[in-house]
């Protein structure tokens, strides 16, 4: 198992054994402390997550030793000006060894939520004979007559038939935004009709 947990403004993954270098905390040298900002525990395929903390997630570890980093030198230079400062800065960090991770209800797999299967559209049953020519809808063009023929709208009369609901449905699977409704779709399938029953 292994655990994500925040001390002194930065993140550390650890395990059971680990011996970490973290910013200095305030115990003493052989103590035991208890590190609460566990941010993610997993094990395997288990993965727990917190927001931002996991709630009852805690990093067990004892403390090693006390020091201070190796010395960073600070210059600052003004060229003509005779300005010449320098610095130096000694971090304080804190040796620990991880001795334990632990989380609520560490172990047991999160079910993942089921997602619902939307229902399939149905629509009128395709009239029989060869389909007909839906790209003289206006908007409609040989890529959309495709995506419409793979829903199963072939013929004008299934378009003239169409219910509220199925137009809903429409639009969600084609992401038309009110096409439909707005280019009355269904009024240009019965002029389409007409004309059609007209030539024959």
């Amino acid at each position: 198992m292994y655990a994500v947990f925040a001390t002194g403004g930065k993140q550390y993954r650890a395990t059971t054994g680990d011996i970490l270098r973290i910013e200095k905390i305030d115990a003493e040298k052989g103590s035991t402390v208890q590190l609460d900002q566990v941010l993610m525990v997993g094990e395997g395929e288990d993965v727990q997550v917190g927001s931002p903390y996991l709630d009852g997630g805690v990093v067990t570890a004892k403390v090693l030793d006390h020091g201070r980093g190796k010395k960073i030198r600070i210059i600052k230079f003004r060229r003509r000006k005779h300005h010449r400062k320098q610095m130096g800065h000694r971090q304080y960090f804190t040796t620990i060894e991880i001795t334990d991770v632990a989380a609520k209800g560490a172990g047991k797999k999160t079910a993942k939520p089921k997602t619902e299967a939307k229902p399939a559209v149905k629509f009128l049953d395709a009239p029989q004979g060869s389909a007909d020519d839906l790209k003289k809808i206006s908007g409609v063009g040989p890529v959309l007559e495709k995506k419409l023929n793979e829903l199963g709208i072939f013929h004008y009369a299934q378009i003239i038939e169409f219910t509220d609901e199925q137009i809903a449905q429409v639009d969600e699977a084609l992401n038309f935004k009110g096409r439909i409704e707005r280019d009355n779709w269904q009024q240009q399938a019965r002029e389409l009709t007409a004309a059609a029953q007209e030539e024959e």
